[in-house]
């Protein structure tokens, strides 16, 4: 016998890191199309539930968000998110069947040190998967957006990164500097140690 998963912690102004992956690991971009027309759906998620975005990232088989969401609905959002977005990619590309997994990932954060751990780690993705050198280089995530101040939609709110300090341009420098000392930490990692 098969017990029912426990229902989701669905919080009022709760922050969230969201996951979702394509079915069997499979890709849900395949070019730049296909991530422009997620966005513009996430964008419409966004507004459309009265989630405030604080960053997010796209990969080739999954995607993390992180997000408050001021009214219970973290799950009508992602389902409207995922299947909006599974419907178009089936259309545009002639599959049918699921494009992405059953149940979404949803971790609601629960501290300042859990919220930095999280947006560090959601757009260092590319980097540890080894796409690219820096957080920066990655043209499917937020960090531009956020650092740089570089119009984008859907546009992260400045609240995260308005945690790293007072003056906006200060907090900017801060959060960039607590990025780029992951990537130091994940290159270190990636670096072999030579034979004692």
């Amino acid at each position: 016998m098969r017990l029912p998963r426990p229902p989701r912690v669905q919080v009022a102004g709760g922050i969230y890191h969201l996951v979702t992956r394509g079915v069997r690991k499979s890709p849900l971009y395949t070019d730049a199309h296909d991530r422009m027309t997620f966005l513009s759906l996430f964008d419409l998620t966004l507004a459309r539930y009265e989630w405030e975005l604080h960053t997010y990232c796209l990969m080739t088989n999954h995607f993390h968000l992180l997000v408050t969401t001021h009214q219970p609905t973290v799950s009508i959002g992602m389902q409207y998110l995922n299947s909006t977005y599974a419907q178009w990619f089936n259309w545009r590309h002639l599959f049918e069947g699921h494009a992405v997994e059953r149940r979404f990932y949803s971790e609601l954060i629960t501290s300042d040190r859990h919220l930095f751990a999280t947006a560090r780690y959601i757009l260092l993705n590319p980097v540890r998967a080894g796409l690219c050198a820096s957080a920066a280089d990655w043209r499917w995530s937020s960090y531009r957006a956020t650092v740089e101040d570089v119009a984008s939609k859907p546009c992260p709110s400045l609240w995260l990164v308005s945690q790293f300090g007072r003056n906006l341009d200060e907090a900017r420098r801060r959060f960039a500097d607590f990025i780029q000392a992951g990537e130091q930490e994940v290159r270190q990692r990636a670096t072999p140690k030579p034979p004692e």
